[in-house]
């Protein structure tokens, strides 16, 4: 079926993206599938991320379907276009008519988005991965494929005005190579494994970034183990 929406959508993000004059700096997109089903993992830390995550697949000329609050579905604006790309809304009452939904989808070949903390993470470090995106992988039987990304929150983030006023600002992506679940592994042995990956590419993400902090009040952006003034992780 013709893709009427997802390509125009994603035309226009591009034309903003030049229009901030963003730097974007993605490495690994080779390890993105060329064809078949595949669960993209990323860490959370900007309402912009799926938009990002979703960017690190195109060089393979494939489209991501991610998950997303059901509230998201239900505005009057996003409501439709998220239909209309074939996104998954989750209602959380009704987690499992989700689960399944994201199963068809990956057993029809197509890559499906999850962000396992559920949440931004306030801290900008992993929050623990709840263990759906590892048992969506197994029962598919689809590989799964660690993305990180870092700078995305200094555009809009969790507690913060959006800010799309700075030129030149860097955004930084890494994709994994892919990880193929053992069905003999137990779901939480591979989610471990997984957030263990995505640390090391958001580890890579952070030492490749070449911006830094403009001074105190612009350290709100890095987390406290990197000298920033962000929340300890576990802070709301």
């Amino acid at each position: 079926m013709a893709e009427l929406v997802y390509p125009p959508v994603i035309a226009v993000a591009r034309t903003m993206f030049k229009a901030l004059d963003l730097r974007f700096d993605i490495a690994g997109s080779e390890h993105v599938p060329r064809r078949g089903g595949a669960v993209l993992v990323s860490n959370h830390i900007g309402y912009l991320d799926f938009v990002f995550a979703g960017l690190a697949a195109r060089p393979r000329k494939r489209l991501v379907r991610f998950m997303a609050k059901e509230s998201v579905f239900k505005h009057r604006v996003s409501g439709p276009l998220m239909r209309a790309m074939k996104h998954i809304p989750v209602d959380r009452s009704q987690g499992e008519h989700a689960f399944e939904h994201a199963l068809k989808a990956l057993r029809s070949g197509e890559i499906v988005g999850v962000f396992p903390e559920a949440t931004i993470s306030p801290s900008f470090t992993l929050k623990k991965f709840k263990s759906g995106a590892a048992r969506m992988a197994q029962q598919a039987g689809v590989p799964v494929l660690p993305v990180a990304l870092w700078g995305t929150q200094r555009l809009w983030t969790k507690g913060r005005k959006r800010d799309f006023s700075r030129s030149h600002l860097p955004i930084t992506i890494r994709v994994g190579e892919p990880m193929t679940p053992d069905p003999e592994e137990s779901a939480a042995s591979l989610t471990e494994r997984l957030r263990d990956r995505v640390q090391e590419l958001l580890e890579a993400a952070q030492r490749a970034y070449p911006a830094k902090p403009e001074g105190p009040e612009d350290a709100w952006w890095l987390p406290a183990h990197l000298g920033g003034t962000a929340p300890a992780p576990g802070a709301r």
